[in-house]
């Protein structure tokens, strides 16, 4: 059991150095997902269960590479965790990241509160909000759409079974039979500058969809549909919420604020701003 134990050491040791030299943020945290990956033995068991065999050990040592290089770690896995789902991800599809749970945590406390709430996401992406929501509030009616042809294809995996309504499309034009009659609006649109790229990381910068990242000189061209597609879908006394950068904590509301009721900014875990949300007057 010792030389077991040792040689998964050595292993996560050795990846450790490797993604650390690559400049990987959480590199013992991924090298444990990656060694669980390869092996089927939940991380927290690795050093006492995990015996890699010889093609295991260089399936591993190859995808350690791999995430070196600032491969995605979900691309390597496959799979994304968003609450309390799993989502497929691969190349084609913007990842799904933590901070945007708190958006889709928004979202759902508001359709909770609804009988039988219409929920629109747009971006849709690899569906993983629209997933949340169809997992934690039955009986919701979700519709989601997504113009990017690929990440359509991943989210159409992701939503199959779930009765979810996704349509390939441009947000600007979907849903005109939904309007006046949606509740909840939510989104993360692309939202970086253009001449925001050095500040970006590989992982995004190199393997996200460019659709689902740069949105004109300010980042905003996208908010600025979001704000116009959501006006047209809810009912009054309906709420949108929509992502943004740590950056637009005050021009991402200002898109919503002319015409919006109860326009907030909401802060992310580490205390970022990270998504506005805003409702819509009732005459």
């Amino acid at each position: 059991m010792t030389g077991v134990r040792s040689q998964a050491e050595r292993l996560l040791e050795q990846a450790t150095t490797d993604l650390e030299a690559g400049g990987v943020s959480s590199p013992r945290h991924d090298a444990e997902v990656l060694l669980s990956h390869v092996t089927g033995v939940p991380r927290m068991m690795l050093l006492g269960s995990a015996r890699p065999h010889g093609l295991q050990v260089q399936t591993f040592q190859a995808l350690v590479a791999a995430r070196a290089s600032r491969v995605p770690l979900q691309h390597l896995t496959g799979s994304a965790a968003f609450r309390y789902v799993d989502v497929e991800v691969g190349p084609g599809v913007f990842v799904p990241r933590p901070e945007t749970e708190l958006l889709a945590g928004w979202a759902i406390e508001h359709a909770q509160a609804i009988d039988t709430p219409v929920v629109v996401e747009l971006c849709a992406g690899a569906g993983a909000i629209s997933l949340s929501v169809v997992h934690e509030v039955p009986g919701a009616q979700v519709h989601a759409v997504e113009l990017d042809e690929p990440a359509y294809e991943w989210a159409q995996r992701n939503l199959v079974g779930t009765g979810v309504d996704l349509r390939l499309g441009d947000m600007a034009e979907a849903f005109g039979d939904l309007d006046g009659q949606v509740d909840v609006v939510v989104a993360n649109p692309p939202y970086i500058p253009l001449d925001a790229w050095e500040s970006v990381a590989p992982e995004a910068r190199d393997h996200d969809p460019a659709l689902a990242l740069w949105s004109g000189d300010d980042g905003l061209d996208a908010m600025r549909v979001v704000d116009q597609v959501a006006w047209r879908l809810l009912k009054p006394g309906g709420v949108v919420g929509a992502e943004h950068a740590d950056a637009q904590g005050e021009s991402a509301p200002a898109v919503f604020t002319p015409r919006w009721a109860d326009v907030r900014d909401h802060r992310d875990l580490a205390d970022r701003p990270r998504f506005v949300t805003a409702t819509k007057p009732r005459r």
